[in-house]
């Protein structure tokens, strides 16, 4: 039999798929289709951009194929320099064209929709003849195709212990390959005993730790097809890995645990460029500071600078933490950001620090007012006043799920969504624009930038990120070669992220246009030292140009 895993991308608080990310969910589903008896040849990998890339040409494939799965999902959706998750449209249109088995799996089975602020809907737009993977879709492949049975059910630790690895083939298919990330699971579910009014994680029960060996077993392989970058992603809290149920309402961190899960993945893949993590629950980190410094201490001395840590405060306002059962109050998620700060705050040696708090909010929750605005913008003033640095603050419209505790409630008690918008912009001007004037200030030289995407009007444009944890955003005014790395120096900011030219410039070859932008200078300064061009070494531009001196450390002169 022949299948296509189509990847149409998921976007989930503890899980990230769109390019350069690869979720775990394709890896699984190939792993669960080998283990039902499929062979690597038969099994084909594609993502949503390629198909709207080939368009007409994959219909035939489609037509022919005995088996589609289509992976997709986004529960906490965002905007994406490159990548579009598939549309419900999308779906419908593909389901429709195959000809053979069809199944839907992700976080799509909790529901559907576009965007934060609308709440999710149904799955009515399938075609009946599609099977929708109620619970994993990797546990659904493997029942339906080794036991010939329909069964909605989540996989075992056991079972992922096997098709995570059997399953890695699959990357060196997909278009971007090798410059992706794959993100690594190290446990699902909550161990809170109450959980979040919109949380879709405690679906998933308690806790389901992955054994150390296994993530690090899953590393080896993925490093030996030339996976270079990788991202401890797929949980809602790091510091709760393989945690000590000690009687309270969280897991007390095992540091030992984190210790071993991160030397293990360092001595399987020695030369990694990127090892990142994803989620850390600032209530752990604020309730049990010695073991969280510790596993921050472990962190930061295996893996790559740049790193985030994302918390979530969802709302500084003591009415709306009590009505949606939230995580922490303010006073400890700042506790939380001060100990970060503490270790990670330090410069590594990617031009970005070490590793920083990412703070994220959410909006439209329960007994939210005009008060709750004001609450949440005073805790971000507090942190920034104090010095501290957040590398990222995302301010989000809830999405409401199916059988969450939202979903049960009247949740429009208070919507403005004009307040909202004056709010962000409030936020993006007055916090994150000096926020991220400290974090990378200018003349920061930003280093491994890979160039994606590329603007021509009104004015060309080149935009890249570095490999990583929610990466800096970073605009050339020039058109540079996509999908390559780059050494970037810092020219300038916008409110979440920063323009920049290649590092070093060549003196002798730059136009006016990107002279200009390098520090101190302007554009008549810039034409003053194009009219003196050529220059052999900087002695003789500090002879030539009276200018020189301002920017000796930032050119090259071949």
């Amino acid at each position: 039999m022949k299948a296509i895993i189509l990847d149409g991308y998921v976007d989930e608080p503890a899980c990230f798929g769109v390019p350069p990310y690869v979720s775990p969910y394709p890896r699984y589903a190939a792993g669960a289709l080998i283990d039902s008896g499929f062979l690597e040849n038969d099994i084909r990998y594609f993502t949503i951009d390629q198909v709207r890339s080939f368009g007409k040409s994959f219909s035939d494939l489609f037509k022919t194929v005995d088996v589609l799965i289509i992976i997709s999902g986004m529960t906490v959706p965002g905007k994406y320099l490159r990548g579009t998750p598939i549309t419900a449209e999308e779906i419908q249109a593909l389901f429709k064209i195959a000809g053979g088995i069809k199944i839907l799996g992700g976080p799509i089975r909790l529901g559907y929709s576009k965007e934060g602020g609308i709440a999710a809907t149904g799955l009515s737009f399938l075609p009946e003849d599609v099977f929708v993977a109620q619970k994993d879709v990797e546990s659904f492949i493997f029942d339906y195709f080794s036991k010939k049975v329909l069964s909605h059910r989540y996989r075992t630790t056991d079972e992922i212990a096997r098709w995570s690895k059997s399953g890695t083939f699959i990357v060196r298919q997909h278009p971007d390959f090798p410059n992706i990330i794959c993100e690594l699971e190290t446990y699902r579910g909550c161990g809170r005993r109450k959980h979040c009014s919109f949380c879709t994680e405690s679906f998933y029960g308690r806790p389901d730790f992955r054994e150390e060996e296994d993530i690090i077993e899953e590393t080896k392989l993925l490093y030996q097809l030339d996976v270079r970058h990788f991202r401890i992603g797929r949980q809602p809290d790091l510091f709760a890995y393989k945690g000590i149920d000690v009687g309270g309402p969280i897991l007390k961190p095992n540091p030992e645990a984190i210790e071993k899960l991160y030397s293990g993945i360092r001595s399987v893949a020695p030369n990694l460029k990127t090892l990142h993590m994803d989620n850390g629950n600032p209530i752990t980190i604020a309730e049990f500071p010695e073991e969280s410094l510790q596993i921050l201490k472990t962190i930061i001395q295996y893996h790559t600078s740049g790193d985030v840590i994302a918390m979530g405060i969802e709302s500084a306002d003591p009415d709306v933490i009590e009505a949606n059962d939230l995580k922490a109050t303010p006073e400890q998620v700042l506790k939380a950001v001060r100990l970060v700060n503490s270790e990670g705050a330090v410069l590594g040696s990617n031009g970005m620090p070490e590793i920083l708090p990412g703070i994220n909010f959410v909006y439209g929750l329960l007994k939210e007012s005009k008060k709750t605005y004001a609450l949440n913008y005073e805790f971000l003033k507090k942190i920034y006043d104090e010095g501290l640095m957040v590398r990222r603050i995302n301010l989000r419209q809830v999405m409401v799920f199916p059988n969450t505790l939202l979903s049960d409630e009247k949740v429009a008690d208070f919507k403005n969504e004009k307040l909202f918008r004056a709010h962000k912009e409030n936020v993006r001007q007055t916090i994150d624009l000096p926020m991220l004037r400290r974090v990378v200030p200018i003349g920061t030289v930003l280093k491994d930038v890979f160039m994606e995407a590329e603007e021509k009007s009104p004015k060309t444009l080149s935009f890249g990120r570095q490999f990583g944890t929610y990466p800096l955003l970073i605009a050339v005014p020039t058109q540079m070669e996509l999908n390559r790395f780059y050494d970037i120096l810092v020219t300038g900011h916008g409110f979440r992220s920063v323009t920049g030219v290649s590092y070093p410039v060549n003196i002798n070859a730059a136009p006016v246009s990107l002279l200009k932008e390098l520090p101190g200078l302007n554009k008549s300064m810039a034409e003053e030292i194009v009219l003196k061009r050529p220059y052999q070494n900087e002695e003789e531009m500090l002879k030539k140009s009276v200018h020189g001196k301002l920017i000796s450390k930032y050119v090259c002169y071949e």
